[in-house]
């Protein structure tokens, strides 16, 4: 056996006990690795009506049989639970350096259950794992709790994954970091940490990976390495850009959703692009994850006015000048979302989700619904302590850090958008799906995008279904209904077997398909994996996460969008006029799953996938 170490790692933190457990192999064949065969034990062990901070959900940290190898961007793993923000499954990934570190200890799963009774962290060396006590670290960054890891365990390259203040503060949209700068980023599952009382997971692993057929094996990765230097996006464009070289060309279609969605183009967007970051002397370099050839992450600086001007003086501490980001997500929910084109506030609200730990979607979306609100009068000066207007940099800033500590106003907006539009008498302001916020495209512009969305798992997610690949950069009429159905289910499918469950960035998809990774998977493995395993593995487990989320109480009801992107056409720009025809595309899309006309799947379907005795 290859890829897979073939054991788990099950951690009870109320019995303060970590026990090795064999892997289920049977489930690793069928679901592959990761957010598959996590979602598989999530499915077996947890009942999809927990309570999302109850002791009794459990958070899962799964990688892939390619996690750990010498593939590109063989770095992910996944992070599955109920989610805190949205109440469904949830499978949250994060690149770096911790999931192969994790592979290289012996591990492809750690279970973690119960609660501790204190703050505890966890501390893996190989076949040795203790739980500590973590007292100190309660209430640290996550900048500082991986140094102080280090510095306890003596181990100065111990890989952390850990929760910020915001895990701790349960945190509705709370995140896990590793590597001070890779996240975990959505759905809450920081909360879930914190509600287990557990700071850290810090893992130290010297055994390496083993592969089935090392010669088959190379020869896939080094052919899949090639079609990536030869790709523009994969070889050149996102090493040079980053992710921000999306900016532009969505806000030209007029998809680049602003202050909350209000608008489909932000009129400052040449002041936050990827350009503009670069001309301004704040981007430093580029920095890649383990056995990355894209290297798309981002080191920035605020120097100079913007240091002094949004430096924090309400915490013990005043925070870096220096780290990373902002990606294009970040930029965009801090930024156009907010109406702010202050890249100094930019650069240092992302900072602080980072350090304090939060996902920064989340958190843009959620103040950007909270402008709004000023806007219309719900919210005041006196109750928020500063005026929440739309392209406040000072404010933008301001409210990060109160919702991380949860001090007031940003007690409120902990809770995410949708509570809070909801609690101020406003629901029809929340801007998502299921409990979790837009990313950075309007589906009223990009017609895919807003099915994808809809149809998402784990609420709005644009990695889920990446339609605008197709309606932005591809041949597909992004204004058209025809065809995305079709379109949404493959790329869906081809994301759950293919990447997420392998253990790849799903950022290797623009060069390398199910044909380049399959060869790689099976010499990894020794099982003859084919094309259609791999997809029809990506098919079973988005059924698999479709079951947990009817079971947990979710309906066809919550395949919608809000009332805003199906009735109020953007104002003006490329996309004027236009709303979500997500009505069309909807009834087309469940046919074509296989689910009955309220979106559940049938015996016929779940006999196909070897799901009808769940």
């Amino acid at each position: 056996m290859g890829g897979w170490t073939g054991q788990l790692l099950r951690v009870d933190l109320a019995a303060g006990r970590a026990t090795v457990e064999p892997l289920n192999m049977t489930w690793a064949r069928d679901f592959i690795g990761g957010r598959g065969l996590g979602a598989r034990y999530l499915y077996a062990e947890t009942d999809p009506r927990v309570e999302p901070l109850a002791a009794e959900n459990k958070l899962i940290f799964a990688t892939g049989p390619l996690t750990g190898t010498n593939a590109s961007c063989g770095a992910r793993y996944m992070v599955v639970t109920k989610g805190a923000l949205t109440g469904a499954i949830t499978t949250s990934n994060s690149g770096g350096h911790w999931g192969p570190e994790l592979k290289f200890a012996g591990y492809d799963m750690i279970i973690v259950e119960g609660r501790a009774a204190r703050p505890v962290y966890l501390w893996i060396y190989d076949d040795q794992a203790e739980i500590k006590d973590a007292g100190r670290l309660w209430g640290k960054t996550t900048w500082e709790t991986e140094d102080a890891i280090r510095e306890e365990v003596g181990v100065p390259d111990a890989v952390v994954a850990s929760i910020g203040p915001a895990g701790e503060r349960l945190v509705r949209f709370a995140c896990i970091v590793n590597d001070r700068h890779r996240a975990a980023g959505r759905s809450g599952v920081g909360a879930v940490m914190g509600s287990k009382n557990l700071k850290a997971i810090a893992v130290r692993g010297t055994r390496g990976v083993t592969v089935a057929d090392p010669r088959a094996f190379l020869e896939a990765a080094w052919a899949g390495k090639a079609r990536m230097a030869k790709n523009p996006v994969t070889g050149s464009g996102f090493a040079r850009f980053g992710t921000l070289a999306t900016m532009d060309p969505i806000n030209e279609v007029g998809a680049l959703p602003t202050r909350n969605h209000q608008h489909g183009q932000f009129e400052g967007v040449k002041e936050i692009g990827a350009g503009a970051l670069k001309k301004s002397g704040r981007l430093l370099t580029n920095k890649a994850c383990f056995a990355c050839t894209i290297a798309c992450g981002r080191v920035t600086r605020v120097t100079g006015a913007g240091a002094a001007r949004y430096t924090v003086h309400t915490s013990r501490k005043n925070w870096r000048m220096a780290a990373e980001g902002p990606e294009y997500e970040n930029a965009w929910s801090l930024g156009a979302d907010c109406g702010v084109s202050d890249q100094d506030a930019i650069l240092m609200a992302n900072y602080l989700c980072n350090e304090l730990g939060m996902d920064p979607i989340s958190m843009g979306v959620t103040i950007a619904a909270a402008m709004e609100l000023f806007d219309r009068g719900v919210l005041t000066e006196a109750r928020c302590g500063i005026a929440l207007r739309f392209g406040s940099g000072e404010a933008l800033v301001r409210m990060v850090e109160a919702t991380a500590w949860r001090r007031g106003i940003g007690d409120e907006l902990a809770e995410g958008a949708m509570r809070l539009t909801a609690k101020l008498g406003h629901p029809e302001l929340f801007m998502g799906v299921k409990g979790q916020e837009f990313p950075a495209y309007d589906p009223r512009g990009l017609q895919g995008m807003g099915l994808g969305y809809a149809t998402s798992n784990r609420g709005a997610c644009h990695l889920r279904a990446f339609t605008a690949g197709a309606e932005v950069f591809g041949k597909m009429d992004r204004t058209a209904t025809e065809g995305k159905a079709e379109l949404t289910k493959k790329l869906q499918d081809t994301g759950a077997g293919t990447y997420d469950a392998a253990g790849l960035c799903s950022f290797v998809d623009s060069a390398v398909g199910p044909k380049d990774v399959v060869p790689m998977l099976a010499a990894a493995t020794g099982i003859a994996y084919t094309v259609d395993d791999v997809l029809k593995a990506g098919e079973r487990i988005h059924n698999l996460e479709r079951l947990w989320n009817l079971r947990a109480g979710f309906t066809a009801k919550d395949d919608t969008l809000p009332p805003r992107m199906l009735s109020e056409p953007p104002p003006s720009g490329p996309s004027a006029g236009m709303v979500s025809r997500l009505h069309e595309m909807l009834p087309r899309y469940y046919e074509i799953r296989g689910w009955d006309a309220e979106g559940r799947p049938t015996p016929a379907k779940l006999a196909e996938l070897g799901l009808a005795t769940l």
